[in-house]
């Protein structure tokens, strides 16, 4: 299955920060047995973030995950810019993140992330840490696959 990995940053898209969770979303997914576009940096710009969503779905990407922006800083904007593209939510992937994280650290609970279905891709909000990013694709990798699936409409189990 095809997938992409956009980073949402400011500091990233200016190239003032290397971007390191990108590339460790897309390392793991690689490992999972994704095939892997190169890694899209984006600013933290509404527009912007639903823009390259909606060009990685019509892309045929069935997976979209986006690592950053989903804190409670004034440009965290990319759960919105998620919402608005979606057509539906799937806010147990969310959920379980959250839960997961709540192991490890009681900041996850400030994590604004969303996950939901535009077309035949699947889209999921991570964190914009390193740890943060893989801690919570960790906790749902194991669900992915077959959401993609069912995503794309193989309903039969």
């Amino acid at each position: 299955m095809k997938a992409v990995v956009i980073t949402v940053s400011d500091s990233r898209h200016a190239g003032q920060n290397p971007d390191q969770s990108g590339p460790a979303v897309a390392s793991l997914l690689r490992k999972a047995g994704y095939e892997l576009a190169p890694v899209t940096i984006v600013p933290d710009e509404r527009d912007q973030i639903g823009a390259a969503i909606k060009d990685a779905v019509v892309a045929g990407y069935a997976l979209i995950v986006t690592t950053g922006g989903t804190g409670l800083g004034p440009r965290d904007v990319t759960p919105e810019a998620t919402a608005a593209v979606l057509d539906f939510e799937v806010p147990g992937l969310a959920e379980a993140m959250r839960a997961a994280g709540l192991q490890k650290t009681p900041l996850a609970a400030l994590s604004r992330a969303v996950a939901g279905v535009r077309g035949g891709s699947l889209i999921v909000n991570l964190p914009g840490s390193v740890r943060g990013a893989t801690e919570s694709l960790e906790a749902v990798l194991p669900a992915l696959e077959h959401a993609v699936r069912l995503t794309r409409g193989e309903t039969a189990h």
